[in-house]
């Protein structure tokens, strides 16, 4: 799943594309839709921003934001969706339902510069939004501070009191913005936290250790990112994560084996000498240690 990290790279990376700082800035010819169910409004006609220039390209949370002349075009990639840019866009009509394109932005100008947005697999979930304001995307006016604008002291109240799991918190949209499962677990990892810890449970040292390790952990990951082309991006991802993804593979801190607990939709991977004090977690959807 594309989280902050990457969507922020996708963004730099359009901006360069469509509102170049030297140059005019794009200007679009048509939208097409391969699956209906992606459009989630209706109020502005997908037409409205035909022969519109693009004005900013912006990111807040996971959401991709195409600012064009009074509307925006907002993506959520969601679990599978991806944005797969080309200088020469085919200029062939999309067939509805058939293969992973769900919408297809052409420009005009430059001619055959644009851009698809693919899902992959048969769960779809992926949402564009047309909008005249932005705060009319439901998941965005819910959205929860930026991970990085967060201070330690703002950190500190925000988990005061919390009984959940410290990994369900960290990926719980309303609560910070950005963060997904992958660098929930690089996050955690670097904390040396489990992912079943109860954010009650955790002393004021280790709350300050866990604000450091998601200030390093996205920090890094949003300088590994930037400037590369879209294709680029989930590589990139991948060659940065230490436990997220590597399950059975050593540890890079320690040498222990990563080990993973999976669930019905997701799977987490963890170190247990790094966070656990050496016991595996129970591979099952409880918090209890491995008797």
């Amino acid at each position: 799943m594309p989280e902050m990290p990457e969507v922020q790279g996708l963004a730099q990376f359009l901006a360069s594309k469509l509102t170049p700082v030297k140059g005019a800035p794009a200007r679009v010819r048509d939208v097409q839709l391969g699956s209906f169910a992606v459009l989630k409004t209706a109020e502005v006609p997908l037409a409205t921003i035909s022969s519109m220039t693009f004005t900013d390209v912006d990111r807040r949370g996971k959401f991709l934001i195409l600012s064009l002349e009074g509307v925006h075009l907002v993506m959520h990639l969601a679990r599978a969706g991806w944005l797969r840019w080309s200088d020469s866009i085919p200029d062939t009509a999309l067939r509805p339902g058939k293969g992973p394109i769900a919408l297809r932005l052409r420009c005009a100008e430059p001619e055959g510069y644009g851009f698809d947005l693919t899902e992959a697999g048969t769960k779809k979930s992926a949402a564009a939004y047309l909008v005249r304001d932005v705060a009319e995307v439901p998941g965005l006016s819910r959205l929860g501070p930026e991970a990085l604008d967060v201070g330690l002291e703002t950190f500190l109240e925000m988990l005061h009191g919390h009984r959940s799991q410290i990994k369900g918190l960290l990926r719980d949209q309303s609560f910070i913005a950005g963060i997904g499962n992958a660098y929930s677990d690089e996050i955690l990892h670097a904390a040396r936290l489990s992912p079943f810890a109860l954010a009650t449970n955790l002393g004021e040292e280790q709350l300050a250790t866990l604000h450091t390790a998601m200030h390093s952990v996205l920090g890094t990951a949003i300088t590994a990112a930037a400037g590369k082309p879209a294709k680029e991006l989930k590589d990139a991802k991948r060659r940065e994560m230490k436990v997220h993804g590597r399950t059975g593979q050593e540890c890079p801190v320690c040498g222990d084996t990563v080990r993973e607990v999976s669930f019905a939709d997701s799977a987490l991977q963890y170190c247990p000498t790094c966070q656990t004090g050496g016991k595996p977690l129970a591979d099952r959807r409880t918090s209890k240690f491995l008797k």
